[in-house]
């Protein structure tokens, strides 16, 4: 079983990829394979509402979005993680979302959803309930924790402090490979 984790942060070892990695560390434990990207970094465009996706199967900008788009459709799960902007997701991590989930015409039910919050101090559960959206809409489950799934940090590497958060990141893992297990045994014996 193979999970797809996007770090929305423009910093690949910052503090969002603290706490992704804390979940990752518990995917792998697991059993679960991880392919890890980073796009925080990257210059995505929002999306223009051309169409051109509705016929071809695919983005009119050829970028990450369409070369993420094959990883997605085969994973089992989908982790992101982004730090907090106004109370909201980096807006790149937006924008590649909103492309990649509109954009691609395969089946999203059933994968596995789940998101890594990173903030100073506020805007996590805004920000938490964005990014979860996009799995809603798309009939995917979301992994909860023990907590809301966020860390906290500000300066680089402060997250690595917040031993509460790194616990909640470890449980989200636990719990997001016991789910995509799950819902493969339950494709099994009842299909989909």
């Amino acid at each position: 079983m193979k999970v797809l984790i996007l770090n929305g942060s423009p910093h690949p070892d910052g503090n969002t990829a603290i706490g992704l990695r804390e979940a990752e560390k518990e995917l792998q434990a697991a059993g679960m394979e991880t392919e890890w990207v980073t796009v925080g970094n990257q210059d995505i465009r929002g999306c223009i509402a051309c169409g051109y996706c509705k016929s071809h199967g695919q983005c009119v900008f050829h970028d990450i979005v369409n070369e993420l788009a094959p990883e997605f459709e085969e994973a089992d799960g989908l982790l992101v993680g982004t730090p907090v902007y106004y109370a909201q997701p980096n807006a790149t991590l937006v924008a590649l979302l909103q492309r990649l989930f509109y954009s691609t015409p395969f089946d999203k039910r059933m994968k596995v959803g789940a998101c890594v919050v990173c903030c100073r101090r506020g805007g996590a559960s805004d920000t938490f309930d964005a990014l979860n959206k996009f799995f809603t809409i798309s009939q995917m489950p979301v992994v909860s924790s023990q907590y809301w799934n966020s860390i906290h940090g500000r300066t680089p590497g402060e997250a690595q402090q917040d031993e509460e958060g790194k616990q909640t990141m470890r449980t989200l893992g636990r719990n997001m490979a016991f789910l995509m297990k799950s819902i493969a045994l339950g494709k099994e014996q009842q299909g989909l």
